[in-house]
């Protein structure tokens, strides 16, 4: 067998998310059932992380082991691959790779992209890829939110339970709740209002509750100074304010 690695965009508002689930339309499905289309075998695609039903990649990475007797090129499995899959996911890159790479547990970081559409009218070729919002946004304080997440913190409170364990649990163990972020910058291009973070791990909705959360204040429905104590008291009430699928890309897995 060779380990095959594989780039790939999708959007993400026709499946039911990236992980396998009963009764199929997940992307992890569909890419497994395409490997087995060509190459005979039943392939296990093991992806950079999941993402929710809902939410799109410009890069995410997978791998799976295919048999070593196919002649086929890295190449050649690019084209293979998207000529059985639907136009919604496509295969954007392949390399072959050691069998000691795991796309999961190799990468350092990723890069998310949340897009935001200000126009009073939405866009028809923004509807499921944007989240729609009008009314005055407080640039400043929207800004001074994302300057204060880059660091080490406790997102607890910026992040959702799995239901694996009880919310106390989490509060008693911050280790499993503490992460990295980079780098947190807000950009216009148009009427389109973006905020991308970048980190060395994201928790559960971690992405889409920083961008709700950081929307809620600069829409002055609550204040930076409640913000900042979402990650300097981590003994508070979670925010609840989780921005829609529609808006959030996995732009890029760093390794």
């Amino acid at each position: 067998m060779r380990r095959l690695k594989l780039t790939l965009a999708y959007d993400g508002h026709a499946w039911r998310g990236w992980q396998r689930l009963p009764g199929g339309d997940t992307i992890q499905g569909r890419i497994e059932q395409a490997v087995d289309k060509i190459a005979g075998v039943n392939a296990r695609m093991h992806g950079s992380g999941r993402t929710d039903k809902g939410v799109h990649a410009l890069g995410q990475v997978a791998h799976c082991d295919v048999p070593a007797t196919l002649r086929l090129s890295a190449e050649d499995w690019i084209g293979a691959l998207n000529a059985v899959m639907p136009l919604t996911i496509r295969v954007t890159g392949a390399e072959f790779v050691t069998s000691a790479f795991h796309s999961r547990f190799d990468a350092k970081g990723k890069i998310y992209r949340y897009r935001i559409w200000r126009a009073l009218v939405m866009s028809p070729f923004e509807v499921g890829r944007a989240w729609h919002i009008f009314g005055d946004v407080d640039d400043a304080a929207l800004r001074e939110c994302a300057a204060m997440l880059p660091g080490t913190h406790n997102f607890a409170r910026l992040s959702a339970n799995r239901g694996n364990v009880t919310d106390e649990e989490r509060r008693e163990d911050p280790a499993n709740t503490t992460r990295t972020l980079t780098s947190v910058e807000v950009t216009s291009e148009g009427d389109a209002l973006i905020i991308e973070f970048e980190g060395g791990g994201f928790l559960y909705k971690m992405a889409r509750i920083m961008a709700g959360t950081m929307i809620h204040v600069a829409r002055g429905r609550d204040t930076v100074d409640w913000f900042r104590s979402l990650i300097t008291d981590p003994s508070g009430d979670k925010s609840h304010h989780m921005a829609p699928a529609d808006g959030l890309y996995l732009v890029r897995v760093l390794y």
